[in-house]
């Protein structure tokens, strides 16, 4: 199974559309910003913020981009 089965899968048990392609792109952007910015837990914590932020994932890469080091 690929990812794009296995987040369909979950994402239809859990009852949420699945993210569309330009989401996705924008979710692992934020991963890679929070993980190379911080510790590699800091990906999905960041990602489970983004979605209950209810932010546009250019505005949550913009705060990202802000917080992490220069």
């Amino acid at each position: 199974m690929d990812r794009e089965e296995w987040v369909q899968q979950f994402c239809r048990q859990i009852g949420v559309d699945p993210p569309s392609a330009e989401e996705i792109e924008a979710l692992l952007e934020l991963a890679a910003t929070a993980a190379h910015s911080s510790e590699r837990p800091a990906a999905p914590l960041a990602c489970w913020a983004a979605g209950r932020s209810g932010l546009a994932a250019s505005e949550l890469q913009e705060i990202a981009e802000r917080i992490s080091p220069q």
